[in-house]
């Protein structure tokens, strides 16, 4: 989908990130607000995550395929999207054991979950700037935003196996009379009270709110708890606003009660 809208670089394969380790990461509700967890971070770290090109001063989106891309031929993406880290590890950031584990976007690559979990703030940082790894093969990342995706993956992935019914594509205990006045707080001045304001798509298959919650939950929430690459003005993320995660589904079982066309 299509929302609206140095020293390093991430997509294909945060699981390659740590040689030889598998990957995944837990977090339900969002950390703590304290000196040692900036929330602005986590947020800031799971947008480059998903599409750090338009995030990271100066950068465009790369023309070629990543380095890594070759090591697998299920995937048929070009370009741009194989340099995205949720091309190959997942809105869910389970890589192929996770959504991405069938279907298109399939790679066989692991995810960061595992990774994540296991190592520290610090440990994540210096494998994300080892310039040894093919990994990071994009070198514009400042070492503050090398610190914000290392703080994302300690701190701000959500374990989506416990709030999204994979198989129907619904949300786990989602209240979506709760999710409306969520929706209604911090979602429709932008997106309007049906959801339709912004097409994500274009006039022949549009693409809205209602949309996206329906045929990819995953990255509805994802997107909903850190915000959207590159959209102006700013979407807010609902982990910086103080949301659970608890709110997120909510609004994802109210979304999908909105118009998809």
């Amino acid at each position: 989908m299509k929302w609206s809208t140095g020293a390093l670089l991430m997509p294909p394969a945060f699981a390659l990130l740590v040689a030889g380790a598998a990957c995944s990461l837990p977090t339900a509700a969002p950390p703590p607000a304290s000196p040692r967890v900036d929330l602005a971070s986590v947020a800031r770290g799971g947008v480059l995550y998903d599409k750090w090109w338009k995030e990271v001063e100066g950068a465009s989106e790369p023309k070629g395929n990543h380095p890594l891309w070759a090591s697998q031929s299920a995937n048929k993406a070009k370009g741009g999207a194989t340099w995205r880290c949720k091309e190959c590890h997942g809105w869910d950031y389970k890589g192929k054991d996770g959504a991405y584990g069938k279907g298109s976007h399939y790679t066989g690559f692991p995810g960061v979950w595992d990774v994540a979990q296991k190592k520290s703030v610090a440990e994540l940082a210096a494998s994300l700037g080892d310039s040894a790894n093919k990994h990071n093969a994009f070198t514009g990342f400042k070492s503050s935003e090398v610190t914000d995706l290392a703080n994302f993956l300690k701190y701000g992935m959500v374990d989506m196996t416990k709030y999204v019914d994979y198989a129907a594509k619904k949300p786990i205990g989602g209240n979506a009379a709760q999710g409306k006045t969520s929706y209604n707080d911090l979602c429709a001045g932008c997106h309007g009270a049906d959801g339709k304001d912004l097409n994500f798509g274009d006039a022949k298959k549009p693409e809205y709110v209602g949309t996206v919650a329906r045929e990819n939950p995953q990255e509805f929430l994802h997107k909903t708890w850190v915000g959207q690459p590159g959209s102006d003005p700013t979407m807010p993320s609902a982990l910086v606003a103080g949301w659970s995660t608890q709110q997120v589904v909510d609004v994802l079982a109210y979304a999908q009660t909105l118009p998809e066309k």
